[in-house]
């Protein structure tokens, strides 16, 4: 199936920030546009701040002031719902109600051409719940753009059950040739992005009620170390905690209260007080009068380390070995299970088990744990736990080793999986099960979070460069050591280390039409 072609009218329907950045995309790439809203003067006042917007990239240099002008010349103020009755495309931007949305589109199929499509932005109804009682509602689809739309790239296409196959091939067409990065999808709870993201907020959470480590700490590590944009408490400070506690409550209620997507007690309080984050001037951090975030307590290094034993093979850590070689530590080497000796101090990566665990199975008592790092060459903080066995020198020994390759260090509780590790085996488990349930593809899925949320990897890419069998040794540990099913693991990642691949996809499995 074709894009639909620049001589098809676009409508657009909600002129807020999401419906103004649809219309303008749509305008860009070359299709006169319908924008209207219920609001008096909402529209008009939609398309000056589309033009507001166009002004600075004018004055940035990024398009030329003929390019302002033509794309500002084709969006037209709609002045009643009766004006769109020749677009070949309407797209619903409005209030997230059901009833209103349906409503709307009941209205729009009595109005439209039998062939024009209607695509509704919802990112958290059910597109099959809002196409119910229409007379066709195969031409009815899901087209999620992320806010701000002309930036972001991502755009989800969902079908809903009963959504047609050439509608869904069209919109994925329309929105590449607008310059987009189109997924499909299965209209479910969150359909990707808002699915496979709640585990970057729950465990964060969760990592804070158990007292492993301070906001502040627990963010820098996940930037730091696992290289994401931002960390999940100053995202969902920015989000706004009325905004992210509602999409994890829905999702779990959807979800008939599967344990994976459980809200967090300490994020209800936050919305209880009011502390909202960024909008009310207070949530995980305080944003009024300049405040400035608390900064996380490194620890320090002891005496200078010149020497290390290496035992065996580190794994995905095997690039440390490579650094302090490079910053002129002396490195011996003889087989092991994955260590590193220094003075009275043996260093790990984790495994999933805790320092104390994992003493008390056999190991050193002075064992100290670091945690996983999307690019060990490169990182510059890491965390770390000791057991509880070890004495508290063996922090400055791994510190002082740390610090000959150029890394600070801050200390974690001895928590399971520490925090990196933690968050990525749980984002990868999500995902899998998303792929399990014939909602997207192995390769959307990625593409959907690289590209909807800046992760610095897919889940699963980063599963299968890590090891699937990695992965779910850490779940496994997780679910045995908590007794939470909610760190169960995906069957489809047990299904793939059975069968000996190193890449997660759905062989052997039935999928749905929607899916495919």
């Amino acid at each position: 199936m074709s894009a639909l072609t620049k001589d098809v009218l676009v409508a657009v329907i909600g002129a807020g920030a999401m419906g103004a950045g649809i219309a303008q995309v749509a305008a860009q790439a070359g299709h006169h546009v319908l924008l209207y809203d219920v609001g008096s003067g909402a529209a008009q006042k939609g398309r000056e701040g589309i033009a507001i917007g166009l002004d600075r990239l004018v004055a940035r240099d990024k398009i030329k002031a003929e390019t302002r002008d033509a794309i500002i010349s084709r969006i037209e103020v709609a002045n009643s719902l009766d004006d769109l009755r020749d677009a070949g495309l309407v797209i619903e931007a409005i209030v997230e109600r059901l009833d209103i949305k349906r409503s709307l589109f009941r209205d729009l199929e009595a109005l439209v051409g039998e062939e024009a499509i209607l695509a509704t932005n919802t990112s958290s109804l059910s597109v099959t719940e809002i196409g119910q009682g229409l007379t066709k509602p195969g031409r009815l689809a899901g087209l999620h753009f992320f806010n701000p739309a002309p930036i972001m790239a991502l755009v989800e296409v969902v079908a809903g059950l009963a959504t047609d196959a050439h509608v869904i091939e069209s919109l994925i067409a329309t929105a590449q040739a607008w310059g987009k990065k189109p997924v499909r999808c299965k209209s479910t709870p969150g359909f990707i992005v808002n699915r496979v993201a709640r585990p970057f907020y729950a465990e964060a959470l969760r990592l804070l009620e158990e007292g492993a480590a301070p906001v502040e700490t627990i963010d820098m590590v996940l930037r730091e170390a696992g290289g994401f944009r931002m960390g999940p408490f100053e995202l969902m400070d920015l989000i706004g905690h009325d905004v992210n506690f509602a999409v994890t409550a829905s999702v779990f209620k959807a979800y008939f209260e599967d344990p994976r997507f459980r809200p967090s007690l300490i994020q209800q309080e936050l919305v209880a007080a009011g502390w909202l984050g960024r909008k009310s001037g207070r949530g995980f951090y305080r944003y009024a009068d300049g405040a400035k975030p608390p900064e996380p307590q490194f620890l320090a290094a002891g005496a200078r380390v010149d020497h290390v034993l290496i035992e065996g093979d580190l794994g995905p850590a095997e690039a440390l070995a490579r650094r302090l070689s490079a910053a002129g530590v002396d490195i011996t080497r003889q087989p092991g299970v994955g260590v590193l000796k220094i003075r009275s101090c043996t260093l790990a990566p984790s495994d999933g088990r805790t320092a104390t665990q994992r003493v008390a199975q056999g190991e050193p008592a002075d064992l100290v744990l670091f945690d996983l790092a999307l690019d060990y060459k490169a990182v510059k903080t890491l965390s770390i736990a000791r057991a509880d066995q070890a004495d508290a020198s063996t922090l400055d020994h791994a510190a002082a080793l740390f610090a000959r390759g150029g890394i600070k260090v801050v200390q974690c509780d001895d928590t399971p999986a520490l925090i990196v590790l933690r968050t990525i085996a749980m984002l990868a488990n999500e995902a899998a099960e998303t792929v399990l349930q014939g909602v997207a593809t192995a390769s959307d899925v990625d593409a959907a979070m690289r590209s909807g949320v800046n992760y610095p990897r897919g889940p699963l890419e980063w599963a299968q460069a890590l090891g699937i069998e990695r992965v779910l040794d850490v779940l496994d540990v997780l679910h045995q050591d908590t007794g939470d099913d909610r760190y169960r693991a995906s069957q489809l990642l047990r299904r793939t280390v059975r069968r000996g691949d190193a890449h997660i996809d759905r062989k052997g499995g039935a999928t749905t039409r929607n899916a495919q």
